[in-house]
């Protein structure tokens, strides 16, 4: 069971965990690019998830979301990639 984020905590708390996810992100990608490891694959989901996030987050931000829903697409993504990439 995770433990619930007080309110108050949660948008520092989103902010710092992108920092950390995005950072190991790039630390494994440009890794996998320096080795001559990285596929097409890989190469295609970096554009595509951007471009996904861009598009949700605008979409919330042009709707008057709040600051942690417009992040969540860029949060969401670079915590998976973090995770995925560590394995």
């Amino acid at each position: 069971m995770t433990a619930r984020i007080p309110a108050v905590f949660a948008l520092p708390v989103m902010f710092a965990e992108l920092a950390m996810a995005s950072w190991e992100t790039v630390w494994h990608r440009t890794a996998l690019m320096a080795t001559g490891a990285c596929t097409q694959a890989e190469y295609e989901q970096m554009v595509h998830e951007k471009m996904y996030a861009v598009q949700q987050a605008s979409m919330a931000f042009m709707t008057g979301q709040d600051t942690e829903t417009v992040l969540r697409p860029f949060h969401k993504k670079a915590v998976a990639n973090a995770r995925r990439l560590r394995g």
